[in-house]
């Protein structure tokens, strides 16, 4: 099975931005569409952004405009560039691939990168 390895994340402030990377073990990688998602202390993991074999990108309401995802498929690596944080983005941040409309994410998950927004 594929296995991910994410990094990036650390503390920053209101306003700040931070960029992610994801490096993807997996024979696959070129032909399937990859997500970012994330889980906040206390909630759910949720979905935030994924990008197909080809490029095209989708975002949560909650994130679209400040975010944005890459791929770099002859490195096997996802990107996430993330702008104007703010509080509410504080989380653990995983990458996996992502299935179907829901993008429902992949059965193994890596660690994860904490990401902290705070004064």
């Amino acid at each position: 099975h594929e296995q991910f390895v994410e990094s990036g994340g650390g503390l920053v402030q209101p306003g700040g931005s931070l960029r992610l990377s994801c490096s993807v073990e997996g024979s696959v990688f070129s032909i399937y569409a990859m997500g970012w998602y994330r889980q906040a202390p206390g909630k759910q993991r949720e979905w935030v952004a994924a990008c197909t074999a080809s490029g095209i990108a989708n975002y949560a309401d909650s994130v679209k405009g400040r975010f944005t995802i890459s791929r770099d498929n002859g490195k096997k690596m996802v990107y996430l560039q993330m702008n104007n944080l703010n509080p509410e983005d504080t989380a653990v941040y995983y990458c996996n691939s992502a299935w179907g409309r829901n993008y429902d994410p992949g059965d193994y998950w890596g660690e994860g990168t904490l990401v902290t927004v705070s004064t």
